[in-house]
């Protein structure tokens, strides 16, 4: 007999041992009855035993079947094997977590605890002990406290020697809030930068350096981080009124505050937007085409927000939706008009026909082209700045100005835009801080300084300098020509090493001055989301304490570490 080199069904058929197999033939098998007297031969397909199972219950349905495993026993389990679920029990310690969790990150009201809904959900879960968690909103509030002065506690021991903060004051719902977070590189983590929030303070009154210079220096003395800080930044948030920081924190008076850095990023914006307008405004050559182009988008923006049918009409005919710009929202207005300009000027014609407006003309079409394409390179820079990442070193800032001024002015030389971003960011191009975070960053040291004089210079008075500064007490006045030496040759050898952030831990006093001057950030867009993250009309009626604690502890991840 010819055995069949696939697998047959009847060879896993539990009946199988009452017929004996002949032999197979395309999709069919021949069989034998041991039952049945003579020679009599059997047909079935290969795939089904129905007229097996026929026969055996037409012609030997008064004999007692006895059902068996298939013969050598190595073919599939005559019943289907039935899954067993085993219900592991959690422990009320991680049951009431992953509850912290998902209350504090989905931002659901407390009293979501006492829900009957939630209840019976609870109810399913096997927990040790048979004990489900809190029953009312009260004992889960008192968890709550628990953990974030835990973690609270946990933050305090985390602060390295160097740290730096930002800092914001919005307004919403008829209440004011002081945000504050804390930026610091945590060199056993291969120089990583960490971030935490410390403050989200109710601020009452008005906005005055002695109300909020008082409240920073309550809430730095409280983290132990007066003598810690290298730097402050202020930044604003969407859909709020805000507080210009920078005005507030310039003025003098008795509290002891950190120095203070303007945002980069708000900067930028700040170019991109008001200089860019002003300077296209008084430029009689640009005047006319720059108001009318705009003014021809802020209508076509317009139609588009208001009208369902006028926005099924722009995703018709540009393949997606327009862009609109908002006061709040870095790069908004560049962005709003690249969507436009990216379109022809045959489909901003049959656009605007069909929404029944004044459609931009070729020259203003070709306007805001050159426009966007001038303000690509900060925009780029902007971008590159608030990054919130382990790339958010304070030394990208300098590198990322000179770029953004050649590549500017390679566009269009001249251009009085650079004076704005000379004249707004003077005390940075002339900031030692500055320079001395870009040449202790491996990425930047020397690289990105055009002229080889100032090159040479930046390779070794300030760094030296500071070294010198930083290791002068470490030493007696005998070693004072040994040590200068070895710092010489130290900053040598940096500066021809590699770009690795690693390297920085075989020169520890360059790695000493990166932590230093590397801790701020180049633009304190970390704050900016403190304000939306949490505070939403549905939980506006919350104390200011718990809206607080709510809030840093989401911030903070407090509960996902625990449960990954």
């Amino acid at each position: 007999v010819e055995r069949p080199t696939t697998r047959l069904t009847f060879e896993g058929w539990r009946y199988s041992h009452y017929f004996e197999l002949v032999e197979t033939k395309g999709k069919n098998v021949s069989v034998r009855c041991t039952l049945c007297p003579g020679e009599k031969l059997l047909s079935a397909a290969v795939n089904s035993n129905a007229n097996l199972a026929k026969h055996l219950k037409g012609k030997h349905a008064n004999m007692k079947l006895v059902a068996q495993l298939p013969r050598g026993n190595d073919g599939p389990s005559p019943k289907q094997q039935k899954l067993q679920f085993h219900h592991h029990q959690v422990s009320k310690q991680e049951l009431d977590k992953r509850v912290a969790l998902f209350v504090v990150e989905e931002m659901l009201p407390i009293n979501t605890v006492e829900s009957p809904t939630f209840r019976k959900i609870l109810s399913k879960i096997p927990i040790t002990g048979g004990r489900c968690p809190w029953t009312d909103r009260k004992t889960f509030t008192g968890y709550l406290d628990e953990c974030y002065l835990k973690k609270e506690s946990e933050l305090k021991k985390t602060f390295v020697p160097y740290v730096s903060t930002t800092a914001d004051i919005w307004s919403c719902h008829n209440r004011s809030f002081l945000g504050i977070t804390v930026h610091w590189i945590n060199p056993s983590c291969n120089f990583k930068r960490e971030k935490a929030a410390i403050a989200c303070k109710r601020i009452k009154g008005r906005h005055t350096f002695d109300v909020i210079g008082f409240e920073m220096e309550q809430i730095h003395s409280a983290f132990s981080l007066s003598h810690r800080i290298t730097a402050t930044e202020e930044e604003y948030e969407q859909d709020v009124v805000f507080t210009d920081m920078e005005k507030l924190l310039g003025t003098t008076g008795q509290f002891s505050l950190p120095p203070h850095f303007r945002c980069a990023s708000h900067t930028l914006n700040l170019i991109s937007c008001n200089d860019i307008d002003k300077w296209l405004s008084s430029n009689s050559d640009s005047k006319c085409v720059y108001r009318s182009a705009t003014a021809k988008c802020a209508a076509l923006w317009t139609k588009a927000s208001r009208s369902t049918v006028a926005s099924e009409i722009v995703d018709e005919i540009c393949g997606k939706k327009l862009i609109v710009p908002t006061s709040t929202r870095w790069n908004s207005f560049h962005d709003a008009l690249s969507r436009i300009s990216d379109n022809s000027a045959i489909d901003l014609n049959r656009l605007c026909a069909r929404l029944e407006i004044r459609a931009p003309t070729e020259r203003e079409h070709l306007f805001l082209k050159e426009y966007c394409s001038v303000l690509k390179p900060l925009t780029v820079a902007l971008d590159i700045l608030q990054w919130e990442d382990n790339n958010s070193y304070y030394g990208f800032l300098l590198p990322t100005l000179e770029t953004l001024m050649s590549r500017t002015l390679a566009l269009s030389d001249g251009l009085s835009r650079m004076t704005a971003i000379k004249t707004r960011f003077a005390p940075v191009l002339e900031s030692k801080e500055a320079l001395l975070a870009a040449l202790t960053l491996p990425k930047c040291k020397v690289r990105w300084i055009g002229a080889a004089e100032r090159r040479e210079a930046a390779q070794t008075l300030p760094l030296t300098a500071a070294l010198l500064r930083l290791t002068f007490f470490s030493f007696g006045e005998e070693e004072e020509d040994a040590m200068s030496f070895s710092i010489d040759a130290e900053v040598l050898e940096y500066m021809r090493s590699g770009a690795e952030l690693e390297i920085l831990n075989q020169f520890p006093r360059v790695r000493a001055v990166f932590m230093k001057y590397n801790a701020a950030t180049p633009s304190s867009a970390p704050v900016e989301r403190l304000g939306g993250i949490v505070f939403t009309p549905r939980r506006n009626r919350l104390s200011d304490k718990r809206f607080e604690r709510l809030l840093l502890m989401r911030y903070n991840r407090t509960f996902c570490a625990d449960v990954e």
